[in-house]
């Protein structure tokens, strides 16, 4: 399983001492502003052990993300199967979650376009998607700097939320392996 590296980064497995600052992240309403609520430190500590688990099934998962010199965790990024159905499915997202101390200096963008390459070359996928709900604007400008398309049509409402929330309508966002690779 694959330790990824940029200038200003380490994407890598998890480690025990990340579930603390990810329980942070995850009781932080800015943070979950786009998701149906803040997690407490149980369902943080699930939801890592779901990560973990994800990468030991499919050999990839969404890093823990390590800003050099920084912090030691800031939040993850990476790739995952989603467990639901959707028109689009089966299919791999890429997907992210940082915390708000650390938005706005392109560790977001830098690491996921690290787990694109991974995506696109070690692993051979032909697409990758991303999606959010409608109306989380910071992560679909971050998506578009990625390079990938949204077409409304594909757009969909989350079956885990139900008729009526705020948060259903999710835009979903593609991009092809590029042609290069």
């Amino acid at each position: 399983m694959a330790t990824l590296a940029t200038p200003r980064l380490r994407l890598r497995l998890w480690r025990d001492d990340d579930l603390p600052a990810f329980a942070a992240l995850n009781g932080d309403a800015r943070v979950m502003a786009f998701f149906p609520g803040c997690l407490d430190r149980r369902e943080s500590d699930a939801l890592a052990a779901r990560i973990r688990a994800h990468f030991d099934r499919h050999g990839f998962g969404a890093w823990a993300v390590a800003a050099l010199g920084v912090a030691p965790f800031i939040g993850f990024v990476g790739l995952t199967i989603p467990a639901f159905g959707a028109p689009f499915m089966p299919s791999v997202e890429i997907g992210w979650r940082l915390a708000a101390a650390h938005w706005g200096q392109g560790y977001a963008t830098e690491a996921a376009r690290a787990a694109l390459a991974h995506g696109f070359g070690p692993l051979g996928l032909a697409e990758i998607v991303s999606f959010t709900a409608s109306a989380n604007m910071r992560s679909r400008r971050l998506m578009e700097r990625l390079g990938m398309r949204h077409h409304p049509g594909d757009d969909f409402d989350h079956p885990a939320l139900p008729e009526g929330h705020p948060l259903r309508r999710h835009a979903l966002y593609r991009l092809a392996r590029p042609a290069l690779i």
